[in-house]
């Protein structure tokens, strides 16, 4: 099957972005065009478009629309502006590294031909290298599948937190894409989804992925998983990641560390699926990993109607860090990384 395209570029050096805006699934499938970084900037801050390597794959497109007008010739100029510009969208969300990872490959690939282009040719070089990372994210999401596949057996009760498909990635997704690989090899088996509050992508986005895909697939609320992992429906747990530190400790979504301590308690195996660009060895630990603190109005008005009292105080992380030592492994494009240490994973990561 087709999925509907995450995110696109929609025409030549003067065209645009066009994305699905997740903010109205499940009921709405919503495209909206941005022109503008600006645009960009509010659609990745406000979950219109989010997952680590779609953050990535928007934020290089966004690079792009803020240089696209750009015709001073000065020395120097156009690398101002483009700082301007990457430095903007670096405050976008400040925990997914692919966001990072993105902006900083922009300003190293163009950086040798800031004297020698145009403008306009340096901005078409600045596309042609957003393209060449989503055509890449494609891939790696491919990859990732194909080796994870053999984790899933029939009849296997699979647990997932949050987002981590499709509508994460370029095309097919992280976590999700072990899945989709093992029910195009034909097996069989059942989807367990974390509502994951308190935005609800596991309610909204995976079980949506999972019923177009015609996978099996049942919503549970967050405080249930421990009771459904007692009861033995569930042999497996698989999540995404949004950066991976350099010793395996690993960034996902708010209630992945809690999933991670109850597979642990029940003899779960728990695996992380994330292509090499989610890893930031330069961060040796998961302590030095900045965790996004978003709006209050998150909890406090879930789904727009308010449930909590005026005034009330709340603490609202957006992720949490699962350290290594609860991880079976870490399923990349470039191979399964097991047992999780910083040896094998600079082994695997090259």
């Amino acid at each position: 099957m087709n999925a509907p395209r995450t995110i696109a570029w929609i025409g030549g050096a003067d065209g645009h972005v066009r994305l699905i805006d997740q903010t109205q699934l499940p009921t709405e499938v919503v495209y909206r065009d941005c022109r503008t970084v600006e645009e960009i900037w509010e659609a990745i801050r406000s979950l219109r478009v989010r997952g680590a390597p779609a953050i990535g794959i928007a934020a290089a497109m966004g690079v792009v629309l803020g240089m696209q007008k750009f015709v001073g010739r000065e020395r120097g100029a156009y690398a101002a502006k483009l700082k301007e510009v990457t430095n903007y969208l670096r405050t976008s969300r400040p925990t997914a590294v692919n966001l990072f990872w993105a902006l900083d490959r922009l300003e190293k690939t163009i950086r040798p031909f800031f004297e020698q282009r145009t403008p306009a040719e340096l901005t078409r070089l600045l596309l042609d290298e957003a393209l060449a990372i989503e055509e890449e994210d494609r891939r790696m999401c491919r990859e990732i599948g194909r080796i994870g596949a053999s984790l899933i057996a029939d009849g296997q009760g699979v647990l997932t937190h949050c987002n981590a498909g499709g509508l994460a990635t370029a095309d097919y997704g992280t976590a999700l894409a072990v899945l989709f690989a093992a029910a195009e090899q034909g097996r069989t088996f059942h989807v367990f989804a974390d509502e994951t509050r308190p935005l609800l992508q596991g309610a909204r986005l995976t079980t949506w992925e999972l019923q177009q895909r015609g996978i099996d697939v049942t919503l549970i609320c967050d405080s249930m998983a421990a009771q459904v992992m007692k009861e033995g429906r569930i042999k497996l747990v698989i999540t995404g990641a949004d950066r991976i530190a350099a010793n395996g400790d690993t960034a996902n979504k708010i209630g992945t560390y809690g999933v991670a301590l109850l597979a642990q308690a029940h003899q779960i195996p728990f695996y992380v699926a994330a292509p090499s660009s989610t890893f930031d060895l330069s961060l040796a630990t998961g302590d030095a990993i900045p965790i996004e603190q978003r709006d209050p109005r998150e909890i406090t008005h879930g789904l727009g109607r308010q449930i909590a009292p005026d005034g009330v105080k709340v603490y609202n992380p957006a992720f949490d860090v699962t350290p290594a030592r609860l991880i079976s492994g870490i399923i990349t494009e470039r191979g399964m990384i097991q047992p999780v240490t910083t040896a094998n994973i600079r082994a695997t990561l090259g």
